[in-house]
């Protein structure tokens, strides 16, 4: 039964740059690259050497405690290279496109006739299981389990993000084959959050899936505070969650036979000319987005994915895995005369401190400088305002710090991933990196309990 969720913590960064609902195809990337770093506790194993030929949906690598699990190409091409790091640890796997976009063939057909094993080995064998991740702990879901429900967030709530409805107003039918692969994979339920803005939009009508709503600031298109809500993670539970692009590609997979892994990207921030939405593929350089299309008027940060959980990059270096968005910012290393001494009329602020909070709708080009650095981790009350979930945050950070598991597992470390405190990283007058301490406690977590 469908249930409405008002959410009253939380804060919207009202960023400068969100896209305008305008979709242009990308020029054609010449390469396009899968980067292991993008998971959690992976340890990736080549399937090929440099200059092998493949095609869309040929493995690039697996996971070496879970070998079933293959990372495919999203494209035909040539393996160009094996970008290795410290140690030899895999950075990158750079494929360079022929343009044919020929793709091995998998099985076309209803999933809804299928059996579970038949919709999990065409997920495995095209290298879309690494799509599908598991709470607790934000990681690649093992194929031996059966979770008790799989949950989707169709919107986002990040600063600038994009318009679902725009995103994927051609992939509705696609979408709804990707569901109904993915009912087949548990005894559960498949719980669908949307926004009340969406109460009349493309995925209002999606059946097979339980529909709830959700209002409030963010991080209320966060998955991981819808399952809080709807179906809170103790210890011994298992959650799958799966983004709607990825359901998109199950979705063509079934459909076609093909692994098409075709999408729109929006590109947005306040140091884009025009911000708007692109055509392009899966693991593309970026490159071919941000070529004179930023205003290059001071130095720029670069960010695959959002402002809060979005990885910094090099204008050449290739999309995230799971993201859907590129920002480009200010990156606020110039002198700022008098700095937080002023009015603050421009400046963004979490609190009240600036001017600014007299003016609730306006928009702000706001920059990456942190405007001090990290000091001591005082109890300040400001964290639970930022986190609509019943959990004590600074506590539990504060026990990750000292790594005492069960009182982890007691404040609530199975409820949480990085994304989940984000905002309290950028809010935190100490200047702590929340988000890695998070990953931090979560990786003990593994350690000790597996």
């Amino acid at each position: 039964m469908s249930k409405h969720f008002k959410l009253k913590r939380g804060l919207n960064i009202r960023l400068k740059g969100a896209a305008e609902a305008v979709l242009e195809d990308a020029p054609t990337p010449k390469t396009v690259a899968l980067k292991p770093i993008d998971f959690p506790g992976l340890t990736p194993k080549l399937k090929v050497k440099a200059e092998a030929k493949v095609k869309a949906g040929d493995a690039l690598f697996f996971d070496k405690y879970n070998p079933e699990i293959l990372f495919t190409s999203p494209v035909s091409g040539t393996v160009k290279a094996v970008n290795r790091g410290e140690r030899r640890k895999i950075l990158e796997i750079v494929v360079e496109a022929d343009g044919k976009n020929e793709s091995l063939d998998f099985t076309k057909g209803d999933p809804s006739s299928l059996s579970r094993e038949e919709v999990r080995e065409q997920l495995l064998k095209s290298g879309l299981w690494p799509f599908i991740k598991q709470r607790p702990y934000g990681v690649l879901a093992k194929p031996s389990d059966v979770p008790d429900h799989i949950f989707i967030s169709g919107f986002d709530s990040s600063p600038a993000a994009p318009d679902y409805e725009f995103l994927f107003k051609e992939d509705k039918s696609a979408i709804q084959t990707g569901i109904d692969a993915l009912a087949k994979l548990t005894d559960g339920k498949v719980f669908l959050g949307l926004s009340t803005k969406q109460s009349d939009g493309i995925f209002s009508s999606l059946k097979n899936v339980e529909i709830n709503t959700f209002s409030g600031p963010h991080p209320a298109g966060n998955v991981g505070i819808q399952i809080h809500h709807v179906a809170p993670i103790n210890k011994g539970s298992l959650i799958w969650t799966i983004s709607v692009q990825a359901l998109a590609y199950v979705g063509r997979m079934f459909e076609t036979g093909k692994l098409n892994m075709s999408k729109t990207i929006a590109l947005t921030g306040s140091e884009v000319k025009a911000p708007k939405y692109y055509k392009t593929v899966h693991g593309v350089e970026l490159s071919v987005l941000l070529n004179g299309k930023t205003k290059q008027e001071t130095k720029e940060r670069c960010i695959s994915g959002n402002v809060l959980t979005g990885t910094q990059i090099d204008k050449d270096d290739y999309l995230g895995y799971f993201d859907q968005q590129v920002t480009v910012i200010p990156e606020g290393d110039e002198y700022e005369f008098l700095g937080w001494a002023t009015p603050g009329i421009n400046k963004f602020s979490a609190s009240k401190t600036f001017f600014s909070s007299l003016f609730p709708k306006k928009e702000y080009v706001l920059n990456a400088n942190m405007h001090g650095g990290e000091r001591a981790f005082v109890l300040t009350g400001q964290y639970e305002k930022f986190v609509p979930m019943d959990i004590l945050p600074v506590y539990l950070l504060k026990a990750i710090l000292v790594n005492d598991i069960d009182k982890m597992e007691q404040l609530g470390i199975y409820e949480v991933i990085e994304e989940d405190l984000a905002l309290c990283e950028y809010a935190c007058t100490s200047k702590i990196k929340v988000q890695d301490v998070v990953r931090e406690g979560i990786n003990s977590m593994i350690k000790e309990l597996g």
